[in-house]
């Protein structure tokens, strides 16, 4: 018996090699084995079988007896998971630390200081365009903000929504208590949605990076000479971002369910 290629592809991103997977795996299906056996099983040369079993050991996934000659067995595979966790945390951590004390004092004698790049996005087809992008990039947590929901908008927007929330992504919505009740309705099947009176300019926040603030809606009036663009700022920045939902739960928190 093999595992799927999806199960060694997530045991490879985790650091393991071609040959501690087929030992590993090789051990899950024969419960225990010496090491000569383990080589015959996995297709791992004799040779190299030793320095296999002691990476496993080491990392935890595998553990062995004391008799002759030596068995070795697998962990299960939620602790050895576990414990590979622990370890790349504890050098994430150790690693972090030797960048920032060494690397910060030298950047901060620069003078230099991170500018985040923000864009001016103008024009309602323009920042529609925007929108889906940041929509359809979204992985965990989309947040949107609309104080007018046109029913075309909605419509366009269901069908992406819905397989974001098929995909278990968190869709949070705020929008104008003035929305038609339908629209709430058909929002509410693929997102969380609270209402909200007196709504000013609105926005949306994908997995707290990206983020659009429309800023006006827009002025065209024939009567005068004074007319504007919808306009709107776009970002990929996380201190943007955060400061963005942040007032958004301030809103959300204020808002009707």
């Amino acid at each position: 018996m093999e595992i799927s290629d999806k199960a060694k592809k997530s045991m490879e991103s985790l650091g393991l090699t071609n040959y501690e997977i087929r030992v590993y795996t090789s051990l899950l299906f024969a419960s225990s084995n010496t090491a000569s056996e383990i080589s015959k099983k996995s297709g791992v040369p004799y040779s190299k079988i030793y320095d296999v079993l002691n990476s496993l050991y080491v990392r935890g996934w595998i553990y062995s007896d004391n008799q002759r000659p030596q068995n070795f067995f697998p962990k299960s595979p939620s602790n050895a998971v576990e414990a590979m966790m622990i370890e790349m945390e504890n050098n994430l951590r150790s690693n972090k630390n030797v960048i920032i004390n060494e690397l910060m004092p030298i950047y901060e004698k620069t003078g230099l200081k991170e500018k985040p790049d923000i864009w001016v996005v103008s024009g309602l087809y323009n920042i529609a365009i925007k929108v889906t992008e940041i929509i359809r990039s979204t992985k965990e947590e989309l947040l949107i903000a609309i104080p007018k929901i046109p029913e075309n908008v909605v419509k366009s927007i269901q069908p992406v929504l819905r397989e974001l929330a098929e995909k278990g992504v968190k869709i949070i919505i705020l929008a104008s208590d003035e929305t038609n009740s339908d629209t709430v309705k058909a929002m509410s099947r693929v997102a969380e949605v609270r209402l909200k009176n007196d709504m000013f300019g609105g926005g949306v926040i994908g997995d707290s990076r990206h983020v659009l603030i429309l800023l006006g809606e827009g002025k065209n009036d024939p009567t005068t000479t004074s007319s504007y663009d919808t306009i709107a700022i776009w970002a990929e920045h996380t201190g943007l971002a955060s400061f963005a939902k942040d007032y958004f739960q301030y809103l959300w928190q204020d808002a009707k369910k």
